[in-house]
């Protein structure tokens, strides 16, 4: 082999830019090995100079031709040609390679042809038969194609696709779509190909195209995104064409027009920006149409009054430094059945939330402010806070004379309503904790809090449950409480695996507390479960903390094999004091003694998922609640269960606290490899029985949701037909109808 120097005043652009020119028909993979890398320890070269290989090397001195023949190999600057030969003419200027020609730029991308012809400049030139294997995805084929100044590239009779064209076991196949063209043009500097004279084949059909562009490689640039379709009852046919707005490389803006057959156009715009703060996003939606979030009757009269109706869903978060940060949530929208009628969210209330927050290792600030918008329509949260200003600090410090740790934390917080009860808060608590294991395994924590609690609330009588006023004007309490928790791990072997015993024991002493004289804002939705069974306070929140001395037991096990892991607990408390709980009937700590309650998960590999929590009478072992989660299947086929049953009988008056019983099923079925049938349903199963103020006849479906779907590696395809059975002001029951179609580098 000779290794030659030449060359030194032409630059090599062999690259995807010369190569990018194939025959239409044939997008499949060529025989032809790509360049070898470049050797780590060659000689290093100019910017001119041109690294040259071959197996024999001839000049012809009357042409002035030089030929090289047998595994050409030419390099510069990280892009790399191989070819059965070239032929460069000294005079013409003309450079020209054949045979099995591949050429990869410093990119990756890979570019297969036969013949090219390059001016001695080698930056322009014309390729004839070339196939180019983009390193982002996809592969662009053509006839003939030319490469122009600036090194865009126009090819005739050209085929472009990202998808795969061979299958699993390396056959050839048709991929599933593709778009062929009279004439595309590829810019690498913007990475967009446009088409002129284009039809797209989708699974065999073929469409025409006007004339359009697009990105690769997952790069986002301004045009059309893909169109939505979708039916239903009370908008009619529903068409959204999207057009994206790039406004730069850190942000863009999506306006989509939504036409309604059955009522006016909305429309949609979605702002989104990454800066050297943080992120943040703005979604909103805006129409005229009817407003009839006051009518809980089905039918809206024809002349009601058309208004502007909107929603705005905005987030961000700033990092000022790594301990400083502000951050905020904003949801409103004008009225309340908005949300519903045009599918944006079923969400019955929405909670806004603007804070500045400062962390550091040992300690938290923060300042919050909360607003929440209640969208029912069954008269309940009329009455909605405004929670401004929440500050929060906590501070921990170790403790140096016991070997423990103590948590400062000073509170404050403000709730007012227009029309409802006001109320101011503010304390400073002081946790003190100590954690040890003994001799023998045991692994005992120690915990004393203190806190002082000053409240101030006008307008008591304004709330209905008289438990939940407190005293009008100023209030005052202390609290106390200590802990010792110990816990007894007992580990073996069991079935080939490993099990654990773990029996655990709680003392909490703590003085009587007068509850009562507080205003209850923060604690309403008490419930025993197993995830606050050993909580210092049972109790949500700070406005309510469960006083007396009570002792805790329980028993933790688990049992790890191979592919299968199950956790379970279960466990009760048992108050000394005799005097009335400050707990409602019904929560399951009413009593002294309290209900059962515990959990059990199993794991079977990735195959199977069983989540079941519940809490048992103590008296007649009724199920006070009985929640199920199950996931069976592998990703592509599974099933999915969900039961819940509330059977507390708490009384009516405790809207937080309202029994329930409901059914959600989801699967999946996966067919014919790359097609799925897919559905889902929830099933409100609560009567009267349960819940007096229910509208339920103990199986009164809610919503189901039943399609198929087409998905492999570059195109989705998918029709779905849901059905809902309730009517929410002019949210309509009724069936609605989507079509999706997500095709990769077009649109979304």
């Amino acid at each position: 082999m000779k290794r030659l120097a030449l060359l030194r005043t032409a630059a090599l652009p062999l690259s995807l830019g010369l190569a990018v020119a194939a025959q239409a028909q044939d997008l499949q993979d060529r025989v032809v090995p790509p360049p070898a890398p470049e050797q780590t320890g060659a000689d290093p070269r100019t910017d001119d100079e041109i690294d040259f290989s071959a197996d024999l090397l001839e000049y012809n001195t009357d042409g002035d031709v030089v030929d090289a023949s047998g595994d050409v190999r030419l390099s510069r600057q990280g892009e790399r040609l191989r070819a059965d030969k070239v032929t460069w003419n000294r005079t013409t200027g003309q450079v020209v390679a054949e045979g099995n020609i591949a050429v990869t730029n410093p990119q990756g991308d890979i570019a297969y042809g036969d013949r090219i012809e390059l001016t001695d400049s080698l930056r322009d030139g014309v390729v004839q038969n070339m196939l180019v294997v983009l390193e982002q995805g996809g592969r662009l084929a053509a006839e003939r194609g030319v490469r122009e100044e600036g090194g865009i590239i126009r090819v005739t009779r050209a085929a472009y696709t990202p998808c795969t064209v061979t299958t699993a076991a390396n056959c050839p196949k048709e991929p599933s779509w593709k778009i062929n063209a009279r004439e595309v043009t590829y810019d690498p500097a913007r990475s967009r190909v446009r088409y002129k004279g284009a039809r797209i084949t989708l699974l065999g059909l073929t469409l025409p195209l006007p004339s359009f562009s697009h990105t690769i490689g997952g790069k986002s640039a301004a045009g059309v995104l893909a169109p939505e379709i979708r039916y239903g009852r009370v908008n009619g046919l529903e068409f959204a064409l999207p057009y994206h707005f790039e406004m730069g490389p850190n942000r863009d803006l999506t306006i989509t027009p939504r036409v309604f057959t059955g009522s006016l156009p909305m429309l949609q715009a979605d702002y989104r920006e990454l800066n050297s703060l943080g992120a943040f996003r703005i979604n909103a939606y805006g129409t005229y149409s009817r407003r009839s979030d006051d009518l809980i009757v089905t039918d809206v009269p024809a002349t009601s009054e058309n208004a502007f109706r909107g929603y705005v869903d905005a987030s961000g978060r700033a990092q000022f430094t790594p301990e400083w940060s502000a951050y905020a949530s904003i949801r409103v929208a004008t009225d309340r059945t908005f949300l519903r009628r045009y599918d944006i969210s079923r969400d019955d209330r929405l909670r806004s939330n603007v804070g500045v927050m400062r962390i550091t290792p040992d300690s938290y600030f923060a300042i919050n402010g909360w607003a929440v918008q209640s969208l029912r329509l069954d008269g309940t949260g009329t009455a909605q806070p405004l929670a401004l200003p929440e500050i929060d600090y906590r501070k921990r410090m170790e403790d140096s004379l016991l070997g423990g740790r103590f948590t400062f934390q000073l509170n404050s917080l403000a709730i007012g309503r227009k029309s409802g009860q006001d109320t101011q808060r503010a304390f400073a608590s002081a946790l003190w904790e100590l954690r040890r294991v003994t001799t023998l395994g045991q692994e005992v924590t120690f915990s004393a809090l203190a806190r002082a609690d000053v409240y101030n609330t006008q307008d008591t009588l304004l709330t209905s449950v008289v438990s939940y006023r407190g005293d009008e004007g100023f209030s005052a309490r202390a609290i106390g409480a200590a802990a010792v928790d110990v816990k007894w791990p007992f580990i073996g072997e069991a079935l080939g695996g490993t099990q654990r015993f773990t029996p655990r024991v709680q003392m909490v002493v703590a003085p009587h507390v007068e509850n009562l004289s507080i205003p209850n804002e923060d604690a309403r939705a008490v419930d025993l479960e197993d995830s606050n069974l050993f909580a210092l306070n049972r109790f949500p929140g700070y406005d309510r903390f469960e006083d007396s001395t009570r002792f805790t037991y329980g028993l933790d096990y688990a049992l790890d094999l191979p592919g299968i892991a199950i956790n379970a607990n279960v466990g009760q408390s048992y108050r000394l004091t005799e005097r009335s709980a400050l707990f409602p009937d019904g929560t399951g700590l009413n009593d002294r003694w309290s209900d059962f309650v515990g959990r059990t998960e199993i794991r079977f590999r990735q195959f199977v998922s069983f989540t079941h929590r519940y809490r048992i009478d103590k008296d007649g072992f009724a199920l006070r609640r009985n929640e199920i989660d199950a996931t069976i299947g592998s990703r592509q086929t599974y099933a999915q269960i969900g039961y819940l049953r509330l059977n507390r009988d708490i009384g009516i008056e405790l809207e937080d606290l309202r029994d329930r019983e409901e059914a959600r099923v989801a699967g999946r079925v996966a067919f014919a490899r790359l097609w799925s049938v897919f559905g889902s349903a929830t099933v409100d199963l609560t009567d009267r029985s349960e819940d007096p103020l229910s509208l339920s006849d103990g199986f009164d479906p809610v919503r189901h949701r039943i399609g198929v779907e087409y998905e492999d590696d570059c195109l989705r395809l998918g029709i779905a037909w849901r059905r809902d059975y309730t009517d929410i002001g002019d949210a309509r029951r009724g069936n609605s109808f989507l079509l999706t179609l997500a095709l990769t580098n077009l649109g979304r």
